[in-house]
């Protein structure tokens, strides 16, 4: 769920493009917020850094250099002649090329692949709804309402399961007309469902079942800051239940898109990723399951693009951080029953 207007009282450090504060941008599902209705197109791809002495990086810069010099229309035709996905703005089409010769040459001379490549045997796409005003007051506090989780398998790239639940907030139990409005979330689904710690204990336990964390290694990855700094910390406060372990830890996908295609921090709204993409969104904006999926679009799109998607952003204490670019690649602990805090 995107945020607007609200404050988020957490202190961040930024180590990587992208404010933490980025969800507070509210894109209303209709398109993104430029005067010409457009996103625009990514800026030049990101250029790698280090020592390769091996000879095959000099032929991988030449072909750089050739598909630089390419126009779009001629970008769309190498793609289509090699089978590869023509949707897209030129430097998207440009970086897709690029990886696609880069492998290709790496391939024949026999060079290790990189070891965060597919680091992750799994991804989990979670996008929470909340209870939301039109105008939220600066104290307004949000609860959860929908419990959405799409996972994806990162060898197939591949959607293979979804998880999803509704929840029944208590300190605001009535729903607001906007929030219905927005979420398509009745008040009918909330009073039918259970609250959040009996909801959170099934979602572990569906975790749990996939081996995410024992056999299996994963990470969670999120559309913004919010839904694990914000709103689940929120709500496990709520419930007076303790901040899970394994969900300290996230992939914040704008941060990723951002720095990988190199655009501006406007340009990493969900419906923006979509459009530079060349894809469309599918489904309801603001159902929590059809924006998971839909995020999971994207996912699987930058690592077919040759992104290493991997975590960006952590808890620490009661702070939001970044992770630093550097850092060494690391998935999230096995999955633990809520514990409370009472």
């Amino acid at each position: 769920m995107e945020e607007n207007n609200q404050h988020v009282p957490l202190k961040s450090e930024d180590t990587e493009a992208g404010s933490d504060q980025e969800d507070s941008d509210h894109c209303n599902g209709s398109g993104c917020e430029q005067k010409d209705g457009s996103c625009g197109e990514a800026g030049p791809p990101i250029k790698a850094h280090g020592d390769f002495s091996d000879p095959v990086y000099k032929e991988i810069a030449l072909t750089n250099g050739t598909i630089n010099r390419m126009n779009k229309d001629e970008l769309r035709a190498k793609c289509a002649e090699l089978k590869l996905d023509t949707r897209g703005v030129k430097d998207v089409l440009n970086k897709r090329l690029k990886n696609y010769y880069k492998k290709q040459k790496l391939k024949q001379s026999s060079a290790a692949v990189g070891p965060g490549d597919a680091y992750y045997d799994y991804i989990c796409v979670v996008d929470f709804e909340a209870t939301c005003e039109e105008d939220n007051p600066s104290d307004f506090v949000h609860e959860i309402i929908e419990f959405p989780i799409v996972l994806i398998d990162t060898h197939t790239l591949e959607i293979v399961d979804s998880f999803q639940e509704y929840v029944k907030p208590e300190l605001n139990p009535q729903l607001s007309d906007f929030c219905v409005g927005l979420t398509g979330i009745t008040q009918k689904m909330v009073d039918e469902a259970d609250t959040f710690p009996p909801v959170f204990r099934r979602v572990v336990a569906w975790l749990q079942k996939k081996e995410l964390g024992t056999k299996y290694k994963y990470a969670l990855l999120t559309d913004g800051s919010w839904d694990m700094s914000k709103f689940l910390y929120t709500q496990c406060r709520l419930s007076r239940l303790r901040y899970p372990q394994f969900a300290r830890k996230w992939i914040n996908i704008r941060k990723s898109y951002g720095n990988y295609y190199k655009v501006a921090r406007n340009q990493t709204k969900l419906n923006c990723m979509l459009e530079n993409l060349g894809m469309q969104y599918e489904g309801r904006p603001h159902c929590g399951l059809d924006d998971s999926r839909n995020i999971a679009r994207i996912a699987i799109r930058m690592l077919k693009d040759g992104c290493q998607l991997r975590v960006n952003e952590h808890m620490h204490g009661n702070e939001l951080k970044s992770v630093p670019i550097n850092a060494p690649f690391e998935g999230a602990p096995p999955p633990q029953k809520p514990k409370s805090r009472d």
